[in-house]
């Protein structure tokens, strides 16, 4: 079994089986509660959806509610494999929806090949749900059950196998036929492949302006042509039977501006490519391997535009850019459909946004990639977290415009609501993992012999984030590997004591350091044999790009010999300890939480500029709160006083970084509250940087915030440093080290590019 198969097999069964769950969203721990969850208080409810069935959305979930339903007959390439399973892939259908666009979603698989009971089910179901994602379901059967459905029912129903490849490829090709210089109702195109996927795109090139005389399809048996027996050809193939001479895929391609793959691998040959039009463009999109590889067609016309539904190459045509944010839009104006104006309205609001500058947050989760509309960049990338904010506004205007929307939604007041909605906690998360990936460092783990530290470092090769280097003796770190089962492939291992010039050259260079510290030759030499000092003489000496270390070590036992043998960054006077508090929909920023015990005003205010610095890194725009038992002066006191000293200090130095204080918690964290009270507060909204008094008011809350609230916590995050150094928690578990080796890495990475 390859490794591949059993990570997936164990991704689906560890922990809690699958990938759903229902999670109540109201308090149910008290008898008030429950009386108002269920008897007596639920009838309340019911007596309103009785008289007025329009509040079934203000009481219940059904307005963010999406059935995906399939009854197994096509599923993914694995052709018709039943019911059971393909429940994994409805699962996972699923946790997109809620992942890109927070819609909750029952799956539904139905044990039935027959249509009609595919129809009949989802006729009973429309009152459970606001909305019908089909998937997986056969043609041409999935054609009938989409008419019916959209026929009879009063909710949107979408077939995504259809309508996404749709509406993603013809926002790709609206941009590539402008970059081509080519007008879309005078290309030829070929379709190789003539399935529900392949019909729904055509359909729709056709509502672009494509001519449905110059569209060839393809399938099995060759070009659809008006001579074939029309017994042999179902009603939906039949709309693109052309009168040809063609009647190979070859032939169809010769001459032809567009080819659209919806077949197998290596359906198409050089030669065909090489025959076509001048600035072909070829869009591949079989998977997991297209009908022709990206290098194959450039090796015949390096004057080609290429697109395939693969994440390693440019353009990838993924429905993830489409069916969230298509159902987000239609659920929000409680649309009774989802119409062919409401997919084009998506389809051009993609081909828009790709036109628009990237921001640097999505460029640095594809490792600093440029992103510029062109050949490469035909269509947003799926982590873009702007697509949201484009697309559902555009089908709900769609919707309105079109009168199949029940409710009329302003469209600006709307655009923020989505922006609340995207969890921007989460984003920034998986923006530093994504990072990370693009270009691995060297991160060097001076506690290398530690179980959790080598079960961090397999992990951290696993997920391709860092090249790790791990310091200890050779034969006990692999004892321990083969003891919990985790590969050391790729993982280096270090004998820090195995080398006795380089423990020299150490030494010497580290005497240079701090001779004039009082440290002496057989200081330096004793010194560099331990753990922590020599890994950052790594760094010191470029041979790491970053360090972690602390998971058996107290706080102090890292830092100093991390002080004293790599030191600040130039221009920085004092280090501070940051964590990433990750909430449910956002994310907050705690400092100083784990060096400075009493900091003066002079370093609270270089506190909080590391902290607004490391959060604009992140890709976010700063708001940083001044916290105190004090607001704006109402009490008299040194400890208020230094914070209100270190605001005005970050002000004149800083002018453009939103920042207030002193304050109180309250104050800080409700606007409301703020507005209310203190109207001439320079603080706009809530802030996401928190900057406390002393070390153990903000240890304190971010320990209780991790116990009481749950909150996720993400660091210590050490700022300030002149290399990329971070202490971990004592007794970080091995994904919480591999979380803090992505940020090194990505440490790493941006201090790489301002050296260039």
């Amino acid at each position: 079994m390859s490794d591949r198969r059993q990570d997936a097999l164990d991704y689906h069964s560890s922990g809690r089986r699958g990938k759903i769950a229902v999670v109540p969203t109201k308090p149910a721990s008290t008898q008030r509660d429950l009386s108002l969850a269920y008897s007596p208080g639920v009838a309340e409810p019911c007596r309103e959806i009785a008289a007025h069935p329009e509040d079934v959305f203000r009481y219940t979930a059904r307005g963010n509610l999406v059935a995906v339903v399939s009854n197994g007959t096509a599923v993914l390439g694995l052709g018709n494999i039943g019911p059971l399973a393909a429940k994994p892939v409805m699962e996972g259908k699923g946790v997109l929806f809620k992942r890109f666009a927070d819609i909750d979603v029952f799956d539904l698989e139905v044990n039935s090949e027959n249509a009609d009971d595919v129809i009949r089910f989802c006729e009973l179901l429309e009152p459970t749900v606001g909305g019908i994602n089909l998937e997986d379901i056969g043609a041409p059967a999935c054609f009938y059950i989409e008419e019916e459905l959209k026929r009879r029912l009063d909710i949107p129903v979408f077939h995504d196998d259809q309508h996404g490849t749709a509406v993603i490829s013809g926002a790709a090709l609206l941009n590539a036929l402008d970059v081509v210089g080519k007008r879309i109702e005078e290309i030829r195109v070929v379709f190789s492949g003539a399935g529900a996927a392949a019909i729904a795109t055509a359909e729709l090139y056709v509502s672009l302006g494509v001519r449905r005389g110059n569209i060839l399809m393809t399938d099995s048996k060759g070009v659809i042509r008006a001579d074939r027996d029309p017994s042999k050809l179902d009603p939906y193939k039949a709309r693109f039977a052309q009168v040809t001479e063609a009647r190979t895929l070859a032939e169809a391609m010769v001459g032809a501006d567009l080819f659209v793959g919806l077949s197998v691998a290596g359906a198409v040959t050089r030669e065909m490519v090489a025959s076509m039009a001048e600035r072909p463009i070829v869009f591949a999109l079989a998977n997991p391997d297209p009908e022709i590889l990206p290098e194959e067609v450039l090796a015949v016309r390096p004057d080609a535009l290429m697109a395939t539904g693969r994440t390693d190459y440019p353009n990838q045509i993924n429905n993830v850019l489409g069916f969230p944010f298509i159902f987000r839009g239609a659920l929000d104006v409680r649309a009774r459909a989802i119409n062919d104006e409401m997919k084009m309205a998506a389809c051009h609001a993609l081909a828009d946004l790709a036109r628009m500058d990237v921001p640097e947050s999505v460029e640095r989760a594809y490792g600093g990639t440029r992103f510029r509309f062109g050949p490469e960049y035909l269509i947003p990338t799926p982590f873009d977290p702007r697509i949201m904010l484009w697309v559902a506004p555009a089908v709900a205007r769609a919707a309105m415009e079109t009168g199949v929307a029940r409710v009329e939604v302003e469209l600006d007041a709307y655009r923020h609501e989505l922006e609340r909605r995207l969890g921007r906690g989460r984003e920034v998360m998986r923006d530093i993992m994504n990072r990370a990936r693009r270009d691995p460092r060297r991160i060097v783990f001076p506690e290398g012999e530690h179980e959790r530290v080598i079960r961090a470092a397999a992990l951290a090769v696993a997920e391709g984030i860092a090249h790790p280097v791990l310091l200890g003796r050779p034969d006990r770190i692999a004892q321990k590997a083969a003891a919990l089962g985790s590969s050391l492939e790729g993982v280096r291992v270090v004998d820090r004591l195995g080398d006795e010039e380089q423990l020299e050259r150490y030494a010497q260079r580290l005497l240079a350091r701090r001779w004039r510290k009082g440290m002496t030759l057989a200081d330096a030499r004793a010194e560099v044999r331990r753990s922590v000092p020599f890994g950052c003489m790594m760094v010191n000496e470029g041979e790491a790009d970053g360090l972690l270390a602390g998971e058996d070590m107290y706080y102090p036992e890292t830092i100093r010999p991390a002080l004293q043998v790599v030191g600040t960054a130039p221009g920085v006077s004092h280090v501070a300890g940051l964590y990433i508090m990750v909430m449910e929909n956002d994310l907050v920023f705690f400092a100083d939480t784990t060096v400075n015990i009493d900091p003066d005003a002079e370093t609270l205010a270089e506190i909080a500029t590391l902290s607004a610095a490391f959060v604009r890194r992140l890709g976010l725009e700063p708001r940083v709160a001044m916290l105190s038992f004090s607001n704006f002066g109402s009490v008299r006191h040194p400890q208020a006083d230094k914070v209100r000293r270190a605001t005005e200090l970050v002000k004149a130095r800083e002018p453009g970084l939103e920042i207030d204080g002193e304050m109180q918690v309250e104050a800080a964290v409700d606007p409301a509250v703020r507005r209310a009270q203190y109207p001439h507060s320079t603080l706009s909204g809530a802030p996401n940087v928190l900057i406390f008094p002393t070390l153990d008011a903000a240890n304190i809350a971010y320990k209780l915030m991790m116990k009481l609230a749950k909150v996720e916590a993400f660091g210590p995050i050490l700022l300030g440093m002149a290399h990329p150094i971070h202490v971990l928690q004592r007794g970080s578990e091995a994904v919480d080290i591999a979380n803090l080796t992505a940020l090194a890495v990505v440490d790493a990475q941006e201090r790489a590019e301002r050296q260039r």
